[in-house]
């Protein structure tokens, strides 16, 4: 009996894995490539119709993301979590080895294959050992530093993953390296920019993941081995630099868990054969089995991790809101420009060249017109200007900058912008100095009123008395306005009607009194020319007379 139950177990037909044709990769989130900015797009009606199902709405839900470098085979391992799950974590969830490897479109190459963010279309659930229903969503994302995508492309598409998933798959090549660890800590910085300081940890579960580990003699593939590399990598010494020390401690807060897995190559066949599908017989045994122990970890019922936001379970109807907020965030002004390391020391570069320009221009300008320095001509005041200037350009030309001119020519610019505006600062504080300007409309105010005043006894000796009645009324309206601006200035209020005030005798002054003042001065510097002339030609000949003679 025994022998026919073991001849039984042998003979039962193998699991056959099979996918329904509605189910696909649903793109939720596209980038418009073609538009100078990569503008984000959110498809919230697709978002919606895999998310608000009547049977998994309100349902806690793990989300699992994969993200790292393109053309790495983020969607191929994901097409091994849709077998898992499609086979509820059964003893045979790998399926036949003949099959194709089908879900997530995924292909050989070194061209990148996804864009934007995507969602498989079934969510799946899954009952825990409590007994509750966890709805498990898969999501693949686009690669990281293609020729296609910009640092924000890059940096956005990693947050976003990142603030809304429950698990983050970071994968990797041959090796946790320090670029790895940098990038991960830049793209951990934006997203973490973006979420509102709640003072817990802002992440929940990073899991590292390896592919094609190369020292296995050192550190054995799987779980094991990938957790003393991790905890190797991450450790803080004191010999490091506080920059390294920093990125470390930084990345260990962000998260409440972290772990890391080796994978081996998955063979030859896998990397070279543009016509390989996915077929299980192609593939090296040594990879299938780490496979086999690496989904269990992050998909069986026990291993699960929900979504939560604030300490607080998140539904998988809730998900659609926070996925709608986070790209106002990155659609608005609130969030800083991502960089490349280049850009960044470009404009570094190009700043401090900008700083030691406008130092001199402004330490030059104070000696000539600043603090309680007397008050300066206009004319001269721009002469100098103009010349301080050439200086201040002169010292940002000089500096070498990274860049070339292309890039200069935008913070030379910024230069002028910012010393015009610090010139209008050192105008204003000249003319505060010129005390006939400072009582320009009370002078005006009373050499209008001294005309009329002539005006009006000259018309009364002529009997003239409408006129001379006019005159009067002019001079009560001009001590009225002076009465006024003296009021405005000197009690803060009204301050819009003592500047019209101002405007008003400044006009009156420039077009009426300046030009007659000029013509005077003009006429006076001729008379004292001329008698200056006449005294040198009488000096130079004493005795016009006895030359005459002789």
């Amino acid at each position: 009996q025994a022998y026919n139950c073991l001849i039984h177990f042998y003979k039962r037909p193998k699991l056959i894995v099979k996918m329904s044709a509605l189910d696909r990769p649903v793109q939720i989130v596209k980038i418009d490539d073609e538009s100078e900015t990569h503008n984000f797009i959110l498809d919230e009606e697709a978002l919606n119709e895999i998310l608000n199902r009547d049977e998994i709405r309100d349902k806690p839900i793990c989300i699992i993301s994969v993200a790292g470098a393109f053309r790495k085979g983020k969607s191929f391992l994901l097409n091994f979590m849709l077998r898992y799950l499609e086979n509820q974590g059964s003893e045979e969830w790998m399926g036949p080895e003949e099959g194709h490897l089908d879900g997530f479109h995924w292909r050989g190459g070194m061209e990148r294959d996804t864009t934007g963010i995507l969602m498989w279309s079934k969510i799946f659930l899954v009952k825990t050992p409590t007994g509750r229903e966890v709805a498990v969503a898969l999501v693949d994302t686009q690669g990281s530093f293609d020729k296609n995508s910009t640092v924000r492309d890059c940096a956005t598409i990693f947050a976003l993953s990142l603030m809304t998933s429950s698990v983050l798959v970071y994968n990797l090549f041959n090796n946790i390296q320090e670029d790895d660890l940098q990038h991960l800590h830049y793209f951990t910085e934006y997203g973490r920019l973006a979420l509102e300081d709640s003072g817990q940890i802002p992440f929940q579960k990073l899991q590292f993941l390896v592919r094609d580990w190369q020292y296995p003699y050192e550190e054995p593939y799987g779980s094991s081995g990938g957790d003393n590399v991790l905890k190797k990598q991450l450790k803080v010494e004191e010999k490091q630099h506080p920059e390294l020390q920093a990125l470390r401690k930084g990345l260990s807060s962000c998260f409440s868990d972290m772990s890391n897995f080796l994978l081996p190559h998955p063979g030859r066949h896998v990397a070279t054969n543009p016509n390989f599908k996915g077929n299980l017989n192609q593939i090296d045994e040594e990879f299938i089995e780490h496979i086999k122990n690496l989904m269990p970890s992050l998909l069986s019922s026990r291993n699960l991790v929900v979504k939560a936001m604030g300490g607080k379970e998140v539904k998988a109807k809730e998900i659609v809101q926070y996925y709608k907020s986070y790209m106002e965030i990155f659609k608005g002004n609130t969030m800083p420009e991502p960089k490349s390391m280049l850009e960044v020391t470009i404009e570094a570069n190009n700043l401090v060249s900008l700083a030691s320009a406008k130092e001199l221009y402004m330490a030059s300008m104070e000696s000539l017109c600043g603090g309680e320095k007397p008050y300066l001509n206009e004319q001269v005041m721009d002469l100098e200007h103009n010349r301080i200037v050439e200086s201040a350009l002169a010292e940002f030309d000089i500096r070498k900058k990274l860049g070339g001119e292309e890039f200069s020519l935008k913070y030379r610019d910024q230069l002028m912008s910012e010393i015009d505006e610090s010139y209008n600062h050192y105008k204003a504080h000249n003319d505060s100095k010129n005390i006939f300007k400072a009582a320009n409309t009370p002078i005006t105010l009373f050499v209008m009123w001294s005309v009329l005043y002539i005006f009006s006894q000259v018309t009364s000796l002529l009997m003239l008395y409408p006129l001379a009645n006019l005159a009067n009324l002019l001079m009560w309206g001009l001590t009225f306005l002076g009465a006024t601006w003296a009021y405005a200035k000197y009690s803060g209020e009204f301050s819009q009607v003592g500047v019209q005030i101002e405007d008003l005798t400044g006009k009156v002054w420039d077009n009426c009194f300046q030009p007659i003042l000029n013509k005077a001065v003009e006429q006076g510097s001729e008379i004292a020319v001329r008698q200056a002339v006449t005294r040198l030609n009488s000096v130079s000949s004493p005795y016009p007379d006895s030359k005459k003679k002789r």
